[in-house]
């Protein structure tokens, strides 16, 4: 499966911004969706996962109650709605898919990143 993150950009403290991860190739319902990212000089990390069906979620402990990992199997894309954005979700974020549910970065198959900084 080839994945297509987008939906990055420039936004201020406070603000929202609404990721895409488009699919295409094998079939989407049948894997796992994560996200994760990677600020410069750290280390990647997971930020939310969402089962084949959306049933299953998990979020990471930063990003509870502000994030939200959802997909839309009809249209092959999975979405990362991001709320009350702090300067430090500054990073390059990046969408895997997954024939298992997990929120380590086992993942096998990856898209891109965009990027999304958070400055005033």
């Amino acid at each position: 499966v080839q994945l297509q993150a987008s939906g990055g950009g420039l936004v201020q403290p406070g603000g929202s911004l609404r990721l895409s991860c488009a699919a295409s190739g094998r079939t989407f319902s049948k894997y796992a969706v994560g996200w994760f990212r990677q600020a410069p000089e750290k280390e990647r990390e997971f930020v939310a996962a969402t089962s084949w069906s959306g049933r299953s979620t998990g979020h990471a402990d930063s990003v509870k109650d502000r994030f939200i990992v959802s997909r839309d199997n009809a249209k092959n894309t999975a979405y990362l709605q991001m709320s009350s954005l702090k300067p430090e979700d500054t990073a390059v974020y990046y969408c895997a898919a997954s024939s298992t549910f997990s929120t380590d970065d086992g993942y096998e198959y990856w898209g891109q990143g965009t990027l999304v900084t958070v400055s005033s």
